[in-house]
């Protein structure tokens, strides 16, 4: 296969990215809070039945890996993957989006658990198809760019329903899933349609022959994907625990409810505009370091929103615009330096296995995503805060605290874990190189 897959080839491969985001950012920011209003579940119930979801879809990330890696090429091993999994997931998005009246707590799981296999058997063949398209380092940074860039307008498009209906009453959100439901079911349908013809998918895999071991090997051994894996969760804990409390914040802090749309809407132009300025950073300072400098900024912006209230709502805005920009480069040099793991992977073990790195960077991405659900509203409860009821000062000043501060803990962990990564650009050409004098 070329190493420099045509700009075509490329955009065809990142459409597939608009209807997952679309759907996916509208489980993790509207769909907790609607529950929460519309069926009466508490945020610890809806907590612990999200955090149980995610937790069953875990052990789904290694099994598609394994066969995707596995599936003959004659079959186009990832194409595959991602054709069957379409009609999947524009089911239980349909029904998780739009629950009938009576939907409860088994409603919730069994949708969210749905939805959640579905993405999986997309989403980690899509990761390891973009890693096959191309072995080069910056290139590499361009395909992520391009994948993350159409996944951030398709998380636009979908929160331009927030912006439309400008409100958090249950009545509107459940207007706004339903119209997201929609968006991502066709979107869906023509992505698949135009990535299936136009992107190809022929990379032969190596694989040993003891699959399970030589995955627990990787994780098992401090290596650079282990540095890299374990810093990706704590940033991505981090991450995900702001957005999953966003709409809270906005409505009780802040006390700006028909400021939501609209500033996540600001928060994703800013993320999209940002990846370019990424990407050509990275070219420069290297990956893991640009990665490092928008940590950094992220969280030098996210430490006062602890202090924030009604009169910071410009303020409030300041840090959106941030730290969407920064946002910009979580989403696009993590998963590339991944790639770049690939041939690092095969020098050291003589093994092609991109569907088995990218389904162990699935896994962390859930479990993060599940362990800031279990962290967030459990302990707003505890906090006595309430979605639906009123609030005491001390709930409204526990849910600003836990908005920002451990998002900064997990970002600086992440930080001290990632010191003296050792795949510089310098060094994946070398490897590269090796590579080709072995072959």
């Amino acid at each position: 296969m070329q190493d420099t897959p045509s700009r075509t080839t490329i955009a065809a491969y990142g459409s597939l990215a608009f209807p997952l985001a679309a759907a996916f950012i509208a489980l993790q920011i509207f769909v907790p809070t609607f529950y929460a209003e519309s069926t009466g579940l508490s945020l610890t119930s809806i907590g612990l039945l999200l955090l149980i979801a995610r937790l069953c879809d875990t052990v789904t990330d290694p099994i598609v890996g394994y066969f995707s890696d596995r599936t003959p090429t004659a079959w186009h091993r990832r194409k595959l993957f991602v054709v069957v999994a379409t009609p999947l997931i524009a089911i239980s998005t349909f029904y998780l989006f739009n629950p009938p009246e009576n939907a409860g707590a088994a409603y919730l799981l069994m949708w969210t658990i749905a939805i959640y296999i579905a993405g999986t058997l997309s989403i980690v063949p899509l990761g390891a198809w973009g890693a096959e398209l191309s072995s080069d380092y910056n290139t590499r940074s361009l395909i992520t760019g391009i994948r993350v860039a159409f996944g951030l307008i398709g998380s636009l498009a979908a929160l331009m329903f927030a912006v439309v209906l400008s409100g958090d009453e249950s009545a509107e959100l459940g207007r706004t899933l339903s119209g997201i439901t929609w968006l991502v079911i066709i979107t869906l349908i023509l992505a698949t349609m135009v990535a299936g013809f136009l992107v190809p998918d022929n990379k032969e895999t190596e694989l040993p022959d003891n699959t399970l071991q030589a995955a627990w090997q990787v994780i098992s051994k401090p290596t650079p994907f282990r540095q890299l894996l374990g810093s990706f969760f704590l940033n991505a804990v981090g991450n995900a625990i702001p957005a999953s409390l966003f709409i809270l914040f906005v409505t009780h802090v802040i006390d700006a409810p028909d400021q939501v749309g609209r500033m996540l809407f600001l928060y994703f132009v800013c993320s999209a505009l940002s990846v370019p300025v990424w990407v050509a950073v990275s070219k420069r300072l290297g990956k893991h370091q640009t990665w490092t400098v928008a940590i950094l900024l992220a969280a030098a912006f996210f430490i006062w929103t602890p202090f924030l209230g009604p009169d910071s709502l410009g303020l409030f805005y300041l840090i959106v615009i941030v730290t969407g920009f920064a946002t910009g480069a979580d989403l696009v040099l993590p998963a590339a330096i991944n790639g770049d793991l690939i041939e690092w992977d095969e020098w050291q073990t003589g093994y092609k296995r991109p569907g088995l790195f990218f389904a162990l960077w699935g896994t962390a991405t859930k479990l993060s995503f599940a362990l800031a659900i279990g962290i967030a509203f459990p302990l707003l409860d505890l906090f006595g805060f309430s979605a639906t009821g009123n609030n005491d000062g001390n709930a409204i000043q526990g849910l600003a605290v836990l908005y920002g501060l451990p998002c900064i803990a997990f970002k600086l962990s992440a930080l001290f874990l990632m010191r003296g990564y050792p795949i510089t650009e310098e060094k994946h050409k070398e490897i590269r190189a090796a590579l080709s004098n072995r072959g």
